[in-house]
């Protein structure tokens, strides 16, 4: 056994040796990780909902061992499985929420009027999913080109008009499109930043693609709201890393690329959309917002690691009350469902536990989803319509930054009595 003290002298020289896993290193500077964030046991990749057919069949789990770099403060999960094995096909269609396709809307609007794009101009944006975002350049008359690894959903995206370009996007992917005399004007990364394992590729990628005069905007979750949130049910293994403002700066910096200016957003539980240069570009000053954003999360001592230290009790309780409430309400008779099928959804019920004992069913407005079962706690999902005929006594909402939207969606169950749940950042009954 590794550590067991040999008592022996016999000659070991022929026995097998026991290797110890190398230690995993920062994904941006390389530093040794020695420190945990939040260690959330084993869990099945997000996305990967499962047939009928296979619910016999074993499932494999990965760690959600989340670490923090002492060096450069990047919240990071290693990457167990390959970005191509995730996103090579994926069940995540950005069109089925009415509220991110407004954000987008706005989007569009606001950064086509701040950069004065037209007809001479590409905006390029990268996973660019199902053309959810592109199609509104479109509907302008501004060329476009979309990034997509999915298959899948990128054949949905050229459906709406939106050219794609199947691949992983990277420095090689870059240097390819600028062959093509495909330099953008504006880049767009819209919750991919996050999913990235070779960070430093991709960001250099940016650097490559982007006109001397150009802007990429970027949103990711804001770590700073996660922590502050417990919102740990955003930490799967399709996101390797988890972005402050102090940690993203210094990922753009070291490529040669300055962050200018930035919007702190409500979706996801609450984002930043930053707002990138390259470097020698002094047209586009770094506006006080930046500033005082960086100056808050000194103040929040983002850049020590006993800050992060504290995460992990805060999930535990957020765990505790959630099963206290669904135990007890269970114990009263009521039954109970949940809405949506979401990535997060699936961290938050295995790492609770949560299988066909508390929940019955979960409902999803994606097709693709319907009639397949959540990885890990295996519950089924059906169309929403499945809530109006069981009229269930609560409804657990795991999305729950779209819980404004979905209330609304269902506002028929109060003709039953029905009221809803949201799990996070405390389990709490919403009045």
């Amino acid at each position: 056994m590794i550590g067991m003290r040999n008592t022996t002298m016999m000659d070991t020289s022929d026995r097998p040796t026991t290797m110890a896993a190398p230690a995993a290193r920062c994904r941006f500077c390389n530093a040794a990780l020695r420190h945990t964030f939040v260690d959330l046991g084993m869990s099945p990749l997000c996305e990967s909902y499962l047939a009928g057919d296979q619910l016999n069949s074993m499932e494999p789990f990965y760690p959600l061992h989340v670490k923090v770099c002492e060096e450069c403060c990047l919240v990071q999960l290693e990457q167990y499985v390959s970005a191509e094995h995730i996103f090579t096909e994926y069940a995540y269609f950005s069109s089925f929420s009415d509220s991110w396709l407004k954000h987008c809307a706005n989007y569009v609007d606001m950064i086509s009027g701040r950069l004065q794009l037209g007809s001479q101009n590409l905006v390029v944006e990268l996973a660019s999913n199902d053309g959810y975002l592109l199609q509104y350049f479109v509907k302008k008359g501004i060329p476009v080109l979309g990034v997509e690894p999915a298959v899948n959903v990128a054949r949905v995206a050229e459906q709406k008009g939106v050219s794609t370009l199947i691949k992983f996007f990277g420095s090689s992917c870059a240097l390819e499109m600028v062959a093509n005399g495909q330099m953008a004007d504006l880049i767009i990364g819209n919750n991919v930043l996050a999913q990235v394992p070779d960070i430093n590729d991709f960001v250099g990628g940016i650097g490559i693609l982007l006109k001397p005069g150009g802007v990429a905007t970027l949103e990711f979750p804001h770590l700073v709201c996660l922590m502050h949130e417990n919102q740990y049910d955003t930490i799967y293994h399709e996101h390797f890393s988890y972005f402050s403002l102090l940690t993203v700066e210094r990922i753009f910096a070291a490529h040669g690329l300055t962050v200018f200016d930035l919007d702190e957003v409500p979706t996801h539980g609450g984002s930043l959309r930053i707002y990138v240069r390259h470097a020698g570009d002094k047209s586009k000053p770094v506006t006080p917002t930046v500033v005082s954003l960086r100056e808050r999360e000194l103040a929040l001592r983002m850049d020590c690691m006993e800050t992060y230290a504290l995460f992990s009790e805060q999930v535990k309780e957020s765990k505790r009350a959630l099963l206290e409430l669904l135990i007890r309400l269970r114990r009263e008779g009521k039954r109970i469902v949940a809405y949506g099928a979401p990535g997060k959804g699936n961290t938050l019920l295995n790492y609770c536990g949560i299988r066909t004992d508390f929940l019955d069913f979960t409902v999803d407005r994606n097709p693709y989803k319907q009639g397949r079962f959540l990885p890990g706690t295996r519950i089924p999902i059906y169309a929403p319509e499945r809530i109006k005929e069981n009229r269930p006594d609560y409804i657990v909402i795991l999305p729950w930054n779209l819980k404004t939207e979905i209330v609304s969606q269902l506002a028929y169950a109060r003709e039953w009595g029905g009221k809803f749940i949201v799990p996070i950042p405390l389990a709490q009954i919403l009045d």
